[in-house]
């Protein structure tokens, strides 16, 4: 498997966020893996994007966007933990929301973890996989491109899917353009819209 390089983060989030999709998320669990194939993302911006958490400048909260990419930065709202990887052009500000996932293994842990039978229920949204997966704050900061690390990307196998579009999800105002990205047809994605 081969791991996604630092570089690949140091792009627009709105790419990155396009180019994660099909790309394979591993958890690792004490002696236990799970993993899951990215199916739905959003892009975040610094100062210019009314949405992202760093809209308001820099804070010890969100230093994270600021800084290195390639790290996860996990946040609370409304209960639930979520995922992102700070991703941007240098000296810019940015991460990724990974928001849905097709899981692919340890999925059995994944249902006690959310006390869910339906698979398509799972993973199917931002908090949902947190929750299978085991995520929460104290993996804020972690490294995403270190081999030995609790949480790593790896590319997918090689496949066709088409990529579709939308404005992001449960944010108050928008930028005008469509930053949220999906797998066509994928059961996994947590809204199609």
């Amino acid at each position: 498997m081969e791991m996604l390089p630092k570089d690949f983060y140091e792009r627009d989030p709105a790419l990155v966020a396009r180019d994660l999709l099909g790309k394979i998320l591993f958890r690792r669990l004490d002696s236990e893996i799970l993993s899951g194939k990215i199916v739905e993302t959003e892009a975040y911006y610094g100062g210019n994007d009314p949405s992202s958490k760093a809209y308001r400048g820099k804070k010890k909260f969100n230093e994270l966007m600021f800084m290195d990419v390639g790290k996860a930065f996990i946040y609370m709202v409304h209960g639930n933990w979520l995922l992102n990887i700070v991703a941007h052009l240098k000296g810019h500000v940015g991460a990724v929301l990974i928001r849905a996932m097709e899981p692919l293994q340890g999925i059995e842990t994944m249902r006690k973890n959310r006390n869910v039978k339906d698979i398509h229920n799972l993973t199917s949204g931002p908090g949902k996989l947190t929750k299978a997966l085991v995520i929460t704050k104290e993996l804020n900061g972690i490294d995403v491109t270190k081999r030995n690390s609790e949480l790593v990307m790896v590319k997918g196998k090689e496949e066709s899917f088409e990529v579709c579009s939308s404005h992001r999800i449960g944010v108050k105002v928008d930028l005008p353009q469509k930053l949220r990205f999906f797998v066509k047809g994928n059961k996994f994605v947590s809204k199609f819209s």
